[in-house]
């Protein structure tokens, strides 16, 4: 269907200079809203104002300016309708057959969190909505443009066609546009609700990122979705897929839970190696000596930058992926050497305070576990003894690793090192066997931390015969006392925090 007419009404003016410009080429006749009218008009191209079209001026400000039965009707008409087209010829209406438009910028304009209540609300567009959704419903006869994006092959596609779109285009279009309506709700519905973070109905916009290689498995497919661009980008290596991306997140998370230089090696979402050092070069070469087998294939996170003599120790062995905030030109070169390892850029932590899981034919959705209220001035020793100063260091750095461990977890740390880390067992004492096998001798003088409370004895008494120095672990247990008197028993302190962090 030739495209005769077209309304141009749109907040971004990315590319329509030229966009319109190569529709007048074409001898369509554009109309146009006040500031795209205006717009249009300093670089020479002549359009019919839409006031001019439907006879009436704008109103209360600007919010009033297309909502008129010779723009809907104009829109909403059916070509294929004989009445529609008679009732148009009777009203003297003349159809539009290219709608091009997108929104206010309400997102922008509330994104910094500072903005006044009534200029949100004055970035709550209505005629465009009304526009964009008319020309989407009439898509067998109306194109509608939401992306600047399409200009451009828009127009190639209309000079191909003499001035028309094909039927699969205009659908498409009109898929697009009510995507981009949706969205738009979304924002201003999530934006209304303000009073918290679970609503009773909750909308989640996410757009397409990232095609992943697979799922989990090869024969599962895979895709990585988000709200807003990304805080990172891949500077280097091959497709990401499903699991490197859940490694990534964790390793990310986990290395930024330190102010010194740490590095922390995932394994299968799990932690197999984490350190503080000087540096970045450090931090790795005590993050692997943790578990140099585990790592073998592993995910490196660094909240440090990366060097040359840091890429150089970790391309040593086959490693995955490699994340930091900034990489040296030496150290980017030296892992490019490795056309298979992917090269992650992260300048700052991940700020989503919400995650969500399928589960159970619906979606659970919880507060990220934050570090927040694990200050050491709200815990408690519980026993009879008292940690030893310089082990106040290692039970918070215990802690902070023990929370990105799953469930039921254990780790042995032992001066700002992971000595043996236990987790996913169906038992807390079987992982305490775990992390301390791991460990072996290296658990001696180490201090051991544990997510979840010890409901009995034996778990503890395996962590003090392992070597473990002193306890940290939540408490809350009916058996509490018991649990300490054990370690009372060995002369163990114990150090309550009072707070789980059970990771499944």
């Amino acid at each position: 269907m030739k495209i005769k007419r077209a309304l141009i009404s749109v907040s971004d003016k990315t590319g329509i200079e030229e966009f319109a410009r190569g529709l007048a080429e074409m001898n369509v006749n554009l109309v146009a809203s006040g500031g795209t009218a205006r717009m249009l008009a300093k670089v020479g191209i002549s359009t019919t104002a839409v006031s001019e079209v439907t006879k009436s001026p704008e109103m209360l400000d600007g919010r009033v300016k297309t909502i008129h039965p010779k723009i809907h009707g104009a829109i909403l008409a059916d070509r294929r309708n004989p009445n529609h087209l008679a009732e148009l010829k009777s009203n003297e209406i003349a159809p539009i057959d290219l709608v091009v438009c997108n929104l206010y910028p309400f997102a922008r304009t509330i994104e910094n969190g500072q903005v006044s209540e009534e200029d949100a609300v004055e970035q709550i567009d209505i005629g465009g909505p009304a526009m964009v959704r008319a020309a989407a419903k009439n898509f067998r006869s109306v194109g509608v443009v939401v992306n600047p994006d399409r200009y451009p092959e828009l127009l190639e596609e209309m000079r191909s066609r003499a001035g028309a779109l094909t039927d699969d285009t205009r659908a498409a279009l009109a898929a697009e546009a009510f995507a981009h309506t949706a969205a738009y709700d979304v924002a201003i519905s999530q934006w209304m609700n303000r009073t918290g973070d679970f609503p009773d109905r909750m909308f989640l916009k996410l757009d397409r990122r990232l095609e992943m290689r697979y799922g989990e498995n090869p024969h599962q497919g895979g895709a990585f979705y988000a709200a807003a661009e990304p805080s990172w980008r891949q500077l280097w290596g091959k497709q990401m897929s499903f699991t490197n991306l859940l490694d990534f997140d964790g390793a990310w998370r986990l290395v930024n839970e330190f102010d010194k230089p740490a590095v922390a090696i995932v394994k299968h979402t799990n932690p197999c190696g984490v350190a503080l050092g000087e540096g970045t070069e450090d931090a790795y070469a005590r993050a692997l000596e943790s578990d140099e087998r585990s790592a073998f294939g592993g995910i490196v996170a660094s909240n440090r930058p990366v060097d040359g003599y840091a890429a150089k120790r970790i391309t040593e062995i086959f490693t995955e992926m490699v994340i930091a905030p900034a990489f040296t030109q030496q150290g980017l070169e030296t892992l490019k050497g490795k056309k298979n390892l992917r090269v992650i850029l992260a300048p700052k932590p991940f700020t989503s305070r919400i995650e969500v899981k399928s589960a159970a034919d619906g979606y659970l959705l919880q507060q990220v576990d934050e570090s927040k209220g694990d200050s050491p001035q709200l815990w408690t020793v519980a026993g009879s003894y008292r940690p030893a100063e310089g082990d106040w260091d290692d039970l918070k750095f215990g802690w902070a690793v023990v929370k990105h461990v799953k469930s039921n977890a254990v780790v042995f740390a032992k001066k700002g090192q992971t000595v043996g880390i236990g987790a996913g067992q169906m038992s807390r004492v079987e992982a305490v066997q775990l992390a301390a096998g791991r460990a072996g001798r290296s658990a001696r003088g180490s201090i051991c931390a544990t997510d979840g409370f010890f409901p009995m004895p034996d778990g503890i008494e395996a962590a003090i015969d392992a070597g473990a120095k002193a306890i940290i672990h939540p408490g809350g247990s009916v058996r509490d006392d018991d649990v300490t008197a054990a370690a009372d028993r060995r002369k163990i302190p114990v150090v309550h925090t009072g707070k789980r962090h059970f990771l499944h």
